[in-house]
């Protein structure tokens, strides 16, 4: 698989890095910038925006994240995902500030293909 391959747009399903695990739904844009390294933006749950920069390598795509939280605090983290397929990313991640004895989950799927429609 090929970096530019990963381009686009995907639904997201995932649950967060706690004992509850509470579930969240979103988006995940996938750009390259000047250097061809994965530039991400997430919108979860339609109201929170998440952005990284990350690269690609052996079908395994790591981002460094951050987002602003409620209280304008900026949270930083990482995901890993491995590369099923273009359309299939299956990851976990983690907070710098999270429950250390929990990670988070997340599966996206590229929005235009049938893997899609099962979270819409």
């Amino acid at each position: 698989m090929e970096l530019s391959e990963l381009v686009g747009q995907f639904n997201v399903i995932g649950s967060n890095q706690n004992e509850d695990g509470i579930a969240y739904q979103g988006t995940l844009n996938l750009t390259l910038d000047s250097n061809n390294r994965i530039v991400a933006h997430w919108v979860i749950n339609s109201t929170q925006e998440q952005f990284g920069t990350g690269f690609f390598k052996d079908n395994i795509l790591v981002i460094n994240f951050n987002y602003k939280g409620y209280n304008t605090e900026t949270f930083k983290g990482v995901v890993v995902y491995k590369c099923i397929t273009k359309d299939v990313l299956d990851g976990f991640w983690s907070e710098k500030h999270g429950n250390p004895l929990y990670l988070g989950s997340e599966r996206c799927f590229r929005i235009g293909t049938s893997s899609s429609i099962a979270i819409n």
